[in-house]
């Protein structure tokens, strides 16, 4: 039955009590969540995302879940919200001196400090490994610590200069507060874009069922931009044109052939101030009409048989 040699079981060893809550390191969620995907969690490496709930995303990994989105997939619920690429934004990130990364290492004999993070904020110098509270602008993208947005206030970005609003402003790696908050901003986000699209397409198909108001004011593509001696030339010469053919139509369709106007008179070649080049191509000039010796003979009918 055991207990043989003089061994003395203890209580806790006989009695099973309840089981203890396993408490999550800090340290370990702190480096799963700033320097792992959290879709495929693989290593972070550029081009790096950020969804609007702050979370961080290798682009890779992003394009892959929307291509293929299986039910397979568990942790496809951590990105459940990301419905097409626009829902993410591409993140600038500003490297860390002091980061040495695997260079040192070659060997596998080195301490890796886990606390020691790639990127820093730019504008302050603190690290981003979870210890500071970090966010982005959806704007640009650029990352700063949260201290540097509240020390130095400003309606621009410290690094590109682009003009941001507070909704804009996104927490990396937030509490559970924070995500919700950011949780409520982005459904409000979405229906107004939804709502203005919605806005758009009556707009739209007045337009379409108005063509004719497109045709009296053009578009600077229609109009004609030439200089004022050919537009004046132009319009000329399709009032004679047209001229002829209104008065075609209308003899044709009284049953009467009518008179050429008297403002449609023929003109010769030999009149005009063209070129002498340029006259000879025609008929009328005197370099193409024969005399009587190169007329056609009476035998051969050739024009230049003798």
């Amino acid at each position: 039955m055991g207990c043989d040699g003089g061994t003395i079981p203890k209580r806790h060893e006989l009695v099973k009590g309840p089981k203890k809550v396993e408490k999550v390191d800090k340290d370990a969620e702190l480096v799963a969540q700033w320097n792992y995907c959290t879709l495929s969690q693989e290593i972070l490496r550029r081009p790096i995302v950020a969804c609007e709930l702050g979370r961080l995303y290798n682009k890779d990994a992003v394009i892959e879940f929307l291509l293929d989105k299986s039910s397979e997939k568990a942790l496809g619920k951590a990105a459940s919200h990301i419905r097409s690429i626009k829902n993410v934004t591409e993140l600038r990130l500003s490297d860390n001196p002091a980061w040495e990364g695997d260079k040192g290492n070659t060997k596998g004999d080195k301490h890796d400090d886990l606390q020691r993070a790639r990127f820093i904020c730019p504008v302050v110098g603190l690290e981003m490994n979870g210890r500071h509270r970090f966010c982005f602008l959806r704007c640009c993208g650029c990352v700063f610590s949260e201290r540097a947005l509240k020390e130095i206030k400003a309606e621009v970005c410290h690094t590109c200069g682009a003009a941001f609003q507070e909704d804009d402003v996104i927490v990396l790696n937030g509490t559970k507060e924070d995500v919700e908050t950011l949780k409520r901003r982005m459904e409000e986000r979405r229906l107004r874009a939804k709502l203005g699209k919605k806005a758009k397409k009556p707009k739209a198909a007045e337009s379409v069922s108005k063509p004719g108001v497109s045709e009296e004011f053009p578009g600077p593509s229609k109009i004609k931009t030439g200089k004022p001696e050919e537009t004046s030339l132009d319009s000329r010469e399709k009032k004679a044109s047209s001229a002829p053919k209104s008065a075609a139509a209308n003899g044709s369709s009284s049953g009467k052939v009518g008179k050429p106007l008297c403002g449609t008179t023929k003109r010769s070649i030999a009149d005009s101030e063209e070129s002498e080049a340029y006259k000879s191509l025609f008929t009328t000039h005197s370099s193409a009409k024969r005399s009587k010796e190169e007329s056609a003979h009476w035998v051969t009918h050739t024009s230049y048989c003798f």
